[in-house]
């Protein structure tokens, strides 16, 4: 793997223990601070998200990012060696957050997480609330329960079909599972993509090609989801050494033999890693005592992480506020960085009941994620294979 310059991508380092952690900072000192934290665990900070911390410091926050220990230019120790298991743990990560905004002579920021960082965030909360001026909770998950919850939901939506606008593709799927044209493992991964990317009617040209033997797409969606648990992408994605940290402390879900099961893609590569041993904290229970603003939002066509899921977190939290995204997907982070900015700036100015009625002007702001054309894309490779 090439080792990229540090002073290129404006990297800093700090230390802790044996590694000297990476992070980036960019904006104007005394600006407002912004913590931002990523999902995962595997994902980058620095080289993913040069272009969200341009955004952020425009718009007047001096934004931080932490490159997660494993990972990228936090992935080796001093010597040169990979970290060892037992050096990645959320706890080791939520130190290195603190560790990070002490170097960076910031006593409290908003904290910005998204999935996994979602829940970094929470746990930075419970263990150091007085580093928190507020939060904001984007797509993420409160317990490893959450993710039954969430394929309960999955199923319902998508297999059988309980709603109307549903109904139809429900009935494909199904179809196509019972004639052998597509298995258990690729539905897994395959359908809740295709719905979060383009909802029904995407989904819907997605099965029609399939059954007419128009796999290309369908393969590639495969591959692309599947690719990021077993491929490495240098200082992108890797998955190979922080995804310990999913195995051992975020994700129980096991399979159940039973259709449309989102836990089947992590069971056959779960042999790898240690055995789930139990969450750092009780993040339900933390939640409950958060003192400051918390904004928690939520794409519609989330299937990671559902949308009551984010309505559970919103009301354990005495400040919280759910703010509920039509039309968009898993991390409005990715999806839309101008409509992330805008809450994180509600959070530090405004008052946060406000937010839920603004969405719709804030999803119409410019600037939308790579994301967020990957469903126009597939449409028109569907329409130029029709």
């Amino acid at each position: 793997m090439k080792i990229r310059s540090d002073r290129r991508h404006g990297v800093r380092r700090v230390p802790r223990g044996s590694l000297d952690l990476a992070y980036v900072r960019a904006g104007r000192r005394g600006a407002t601070p912004l913590l931002v934290i990523p999902g995962g665990p595997g994902l980058g900070s620095v080289v993913p998200y040069r272009r969200l911390r341009r955004l952020a410091a425009h718009r007047g926050f001096d934004v931080i990012m932490v490159e997660h220990r494993g990972v990228g230019f936090s992935r080796r120790d001093r010597t040169g060696m990979d970290l060892r298991w037992e050096d990645l743990t959320v706890t080791a990560a939520v130190e290195d957050l603190v560790a990070v905004l002490d170097a960076c002579g910031v006593d409290r920021a908003v904290v910005y997480g998204t999935s996994y960082g979602g829940y970094l965030a929470q746990v930075l909360g419970a263990t150091h609330p007085e580093r928190v001026s507020g939060m904001v909770l984007d797509s993420t998950y409160a317990s490893a329960d959450d993710f039954d919850l969430c394929r309960a939901y999955l199923r319902r939506l998508l297999w059988d079909g309980d709603e109307p606008e549903t109904r139809g593709v429900a009935a494909a799927l199904r179809a196509l599972v019972e004639s052998g044209k597509v298995t258990d493992e690729d539905t897994a991964v395959v359908v809740p993509l295709a719905y979060e990317l383009g909802g029904v009617p995407l989904l819907s040209k997605l099965l029609m090609a399939v059954d007419k033997g128009r796999r290309g797409l369908w393969d590639r969606l495969a591959a692309l989801v599947t690719g990021e648990t077993t491929r490495v992408r240098p200082y992108v994605m890797e998955f190979d050494l922080a995804g310990v940290i999913n195995f051992r402390e975020a994700y129980a879900l096991k399979p159940d033999g039973l259709p449309l099961d989102p836990a089947l893609p992590y069971a056959s590569i779960a042999g790898r890693f240690p055995a789930f041993t139990g969450e750092p904290v009780d993040a339900p229970a933390a939640l409950r005592s958060f003192t400051w603003p918390v904004a928690v939002v939520s794409g519609a066509r989330d299937l990671r992480s559902i949308p009551a899921v984010a309505q559970r977190i919103s009301e354990l939290t005495p400040h919280g506020v759910l703010v509920p995204f039509d039309g968009l997907a898993h991390s409005i982070l990715d999806n839309h960085p101008a409509a992330a900015l805008a809450v994180a700036r509600t959070v530090t100015e405004e008052d946060l009941r406000l937010l839920p009625a603004r969405t719709a002007r804030l999803a119409a702001l410019p600037g939308r994620g790579k994301a967020a054309l990957a469903g126009p894309l597939m449409n028109l490779m569907l329409a130029g294979s029709a």
